[in-house]
């Protein structure tokens, strides 16, 4: 009950002026088709109009996109982001990979089970805390990160060769990690 009270303000101001912008992207001739209350609830539901479709469409795209490079190093998408954040920082408890990552412990835990089957990752309990599990490289997961080295660059190569501007992705960085920080303490606090 909390969660709506919070959010049907926020979904009231952003439905109206989504509307207006709707509305106004449409033009006249869909404002004398059908009545202006019925033409925004259609028009609101168009897959054209969706964010959350073309985020959801680029995202899988990109990680179909990564398959290539990654099946010669016999890893997934998930594990390739768990490989750079320990490439960054070795010896992290699951807790801090999965911060990092925007994902649950139950989600990750899962993941490095089936690393650490293929060679590439140890868990270990912690020192300080034997209910924390530390996560390692192993030297085959270490290895990777020589073998791996291209692959950003590669990637957006091949993105840079499908769009006009691949400058328009790296400018939307900093938008894109404002939603996902702020869908991550929405999700926190809830």
């Amino acid at each position: 009950m909390t969660v709506l009270r919070t959010v049907r303000p926020a979904l009231r101001a952003c439905k109206k002026s989504y509307s207006e912008a709707v509305l106004q992207r449409s033009g006249p001739t869909a404002k004398r088709s059908v009545s202006k209350t019925n033409y925004l609830m259609y028009e609101h539901l168009k897959l054209d109009n969706q964010l959350c479709f073309r985020l959801y469409t680029a995202a899988r795209l990109v990680m179909q996109a990564y398959y290539p490079y990654f099946e010669p190093l016999g890893i997934t998408y998930p594990q390739y982001l768990v490989l750079l954040v320990l490439w960054e920082k070795d010896h992290q408890p699951v807790n801090d990979i999965a911060h990092l990552l925007h994902l649950e412990t139950n989600t990750v835990t899962p993941l490095l089970q089936r690393m650490e089957k293929q060679g590439l990752v140890t868990r270990t309990r912690g020192k300080e805390d034997t209910r924390q599990r530390i996560v390692s490289l192993t030297p085959q997961g270490k290895a990777l990160e020589e073998r791996a080295k291209e692959i950003p660059s590669c990637l957006e190569q091949q993105l840079a060769d499908k769009m006009e501007d691949i400058n328009c992705l790296r400018t939307s960085i900093p938008a894109l990690d404002q939603l996902i920080e702020g869908l991550s303490r929405q999700t926190t606090s809830d």
